[in-house]
């Protein structure tokens, strides 16, 4: 399902991506998408079937950001077919979830570094995360756990370190085989959790994967990730309905280490 010629061009400046990945997500996507908005110079949407208020949500951020495309897909992996096109360009792609709000402070700073070229050298970056558990937009205030020890869930790739990204990918920068340019291999990443604090990190995210995230939800609590649900390859995909019976994923991962309360009133549009 590729973009077409017209994008297999070479880009001759660099650009960042943002690709929105979501389903039922219409209490959160809004915020997660304008937060980041000014990140990138292009937007690409994909709304995988949603029966809550979402896709009209969708169709009016796409108004909003710069160059905003929404595509219904009917499988998450849909999502990477609309990407693939852009190996080998001086791209940046960054990977958007709806239960993910960035600080839009820390975005700026980091798009500064990112087009002047400081991080050319790495094929993707993690950056820190709070696995939220309990949010108080009233005192600014939020509390989880910290990445590291939890693992960090940002996505944010190099795509001119590829030549192409095949195999099979569950869903858009999830699995697969990256083809790398000379001098690039899948170690040149840059984990800036681990050497930047919380406070000061430029690329920090909030991660409401414990909190509700549509007026459809039942209830409140995690939902099975959808590697969890899908499995990493096709031959996992019949275990699904087996899989989906359990979202314990989420809490092995995202639970480490102690439970830890921040400011976060700059995520949150509070002036400090």
């Amino acid at each position: 399902m590729g973009l077409g010629p017209a994008t297999r061009q070479k880009v001759t400046a660099p650009r960042i991506t943002g690709v929105v990945l979501v389903r039922n997500e219409d209490l959160t996507v809004g915020r997660a998408v304008r937060n980041a908005a000014d990140f990138c110079d292009d937007w690409i949407f994909c709304d995988h079937q949603s029966t809550d208020g979402t896709q009209g949500i969708l169709r009016q951020l796409a108004a909003e950001v710069p160059s905003g495309r929404v595509h219904g897909i009917v499988h998450p992996r849909e999502s990477q077919e609309l990407i693939r096109d852009f190996a080998g360009q001086d791209r940046w792609v960054f990977g958007l979830d709806g239960d993910e709000i960035y600080d839009p402070s820390g975005l700026a700073r980091l798009r500064t570094r990112l087009l002047a070229g400081e991080f050319a050298d790495h094929w993707m970056i993690l950056g820190n995360v709070l696995h939220v558990t309990q949010i108080d937009e009233v005192h600014g205030c939020a509390s989880g756990h910290l990445a590291p020890p939890c693992r960090s869930m940002t996505k944010l790739y190099n795509f001119s370190a590829i030549d192409a990204w095949g195999g099979y990918c569950v869903e858009r920068l999830h699995g697969g085989s990256p083809e790398f340019r000379r001098g690039f291999d899948a170690s040149k990443r840059l984990a800036m959790h681990e050497t930047t604090p919380w406070e000061s990190s430029d690329f920090r995210c909030l991660h409401l994967c414990f909190q509700s995230r549509s007026s459809a939800d039942a209830r409140a609590g995690a939902r099975p990730n959808i590697m969890e649900t899908l499995g990493p390859s096709r031959w996992l995909e019949w275990l699904a309905p087996w899989r989906r019976m359990r979202a314990r994923w989420k809490y092995e991962r995202y639970r480490r280490g102690p439970e830890v309360t921040v400011d976060v009133r700059p995520f949150l549009g509070v002036v400090r």
